[in-house]
């Protein structure tokens, strides 16, 4: 066993020997199961919260709801230098079952992504492989001009609501589709539950006497023994043919597991970079001796590679984002797109009753010290998302980018899009709702 499991094995121990004291003291006459979670919730947060020495002494968690809307509470007071707002989003619970669930990359819906192109333009941005959406045939690039029979389809807020409900939260939802050869199509779609598929797309280019290696990954969720083994082939077969430029697509990758992470950088990270500081987990005052973490590269496959380029969007966050920090200090990273979500910070479950609470609990930097990417990593060639276009199409206009930098040595395609972003993005980020974005370190067995 290495040091750190072992050290995990007495913070586990620690923990429940705390805090099964504090529940001792808190259990009077009138107190119900819910406000002993809720104690419980309110216990782990204020030890491990990673700001949690702003938290206030007066807090009440049996005020609220439920161990979610304790974790909501947290964040106004993750102040940090340099930022005028509070920066914690993403402090969170959930119910056990749902988050199995989540994790293991289990939906039951349509498997239908979808944006805005423009204020009036709303699009299919993917499909899962397993879902009624592929079954049905509908294709990312399709346009959405129906919904329930409802021609009304634009970035208005009430519009917005109801077409997100008619998408996420209905059981069973018609449409209207204008497809790229300009005829319409009428398909209803009713939810059922499958398994996701992180990576949508491998290909490989042959431009300008180079191969290029592309592939889509669109979360860090799901079976990791069975992610590993899919990644594994396919840097196999980049690594046969020759590959030696890379262009990964993270623009909806909102995150997952750290471990799967590091998997990924161990193939991207050039030779010279083996055995160097992938990255740092540091937590609070209360934990930094015993939980701070340092993870190295361990390379893999034969791939080495001096640059890589990742197109990236608003909706990609945490473990995508830890990603190219990690391997910034080892190889010259291009990002195309938009500026990412903005989350150097990470949690992991801890089971609270029929609940698991997220806490932020600690932030990551790479080799370099950095990390504090609260506003989100820039791209250097600003690039709107070819919603217009299907997956892996070399026109698509961030691809084309990449590709066109490749051959070039410069940047194409880039947006002068610009007094539409703010209400797109704001309209994008409500149909992303339901898309999990985090950093998790699986410690599940540890609790």
């Amino acid at each position: 066993m290495n040091l750190k499991n072992i050290a995990l094995l007495f913070f586990s121990a620690f923990m429940f020997s705390f805090f099964g004291c504090k529940k001792e003291d808190n259990n009077s006459g009138n107190t119900t199961a819910d406000d002993k979670i809720k104690d419980s919730a309110w216990s782990y947060a204020k030890d491990l919260y990673l700001w949690n020495k702003n938290l206030p002494s007066d807090f009440n968690a049996r005020t609220y709801a439920d161990p979610d809307a304790i974790m909501k509470a947290l964040r106004p007071y993750s102040t940090e230098s340099g930022f005028t707002d509070p920066v914690d989003r993403w402090s969170f619970a959930i119910k056990k079952n749902e988050w199995d669930d989540v994790s293991s990359g289990i939906s039951g819906d349509f498997g239908l992504g979808i944006f805005f192109m423009s204020e009036n333009d709303l699009r299919v941005s993917y499909v899962e492989p397993a879902s009624p959406a592929a079954t049905a045939g509908i294709e990312r690039s399709w346009r959405i001009i129906s919904v329930n029979n409802n021609t009304a389809v634009n970035t208005d807020d009430a519009t917005v609501s109801r077409i997100t409900n008619a998408v996420f939260n209905s059981s069973s939802t018609s449409f209207t589709f204008k497809k790229p050869d300009g005829t319409d199509v009428d398909i209803a779609l009713t939810a059922k539950t499958y398994q996701d598929e992180p990576i949508i797309l491998d290909s490989i280019y042959t431009n300008g006497g180079n191969k290029t290696g592309y592939f889509v990954y669109n979360s860090f969720l799901g079976n990791i023994g069975n992610i590993k083994t899919r990644l594994g082939d396919i840097f196999n077969t980049f690594s046969a043919a020759g590959v030696t430029d890379m262009v990964i697509d993270l623009r909806y990758n909102g995150g997952g597991y750290v471990e799967l992470q590091n998997e990924l950088a161990n193939y991207l990270v050039p030779a010279t970079g083996n055995n160097g500081v992938m990255l740092q987990e540091k937590f609070n005052d209360n934990y930094s001796a015993l939980l701070d973490t340092t993870i190295n590269y361990q390379k893999k496959g034969a791939l080495d590679l001096s640059r890589i380029f990742f197109i990236i969007t608003k909706n990609t966050a945490s473990a995508s984002e830890l990603l190219i920090n990690s391997l910034k200090p080892y190889m010259d990273v291009k990002l195309i797109g938009r500026a990412s979500h903005g989350k150097p910070v990470g949690y992991f479950n801890i089971g609270v009753g029929d609940w698991y609470i997220f806490p932020v609990s600690f932030r990551s930097v790479n080799k370099n010290g950095e990390g504090n990417y609260f506003n989100g990593l820039q791209p250097d060639a600003t690039v709107d998302d070819g919603l217009d276009k299907p997956w892996g199409d070399v026109n698509e206009s961030c691809l084309a980018s990449a590709l066109y930098y490749i051959n070039n040595g410069a940047f194409s395609r880039i947006s002068s899009r610009a007094q539409q972003d703010i209400k797109l993005e704001s309209s994008n980020s409500a149909l992303d709702v339901k898309r999990f974005k985090g950093a998790v370190e699986e410690r599940r067995r540890m609790w």
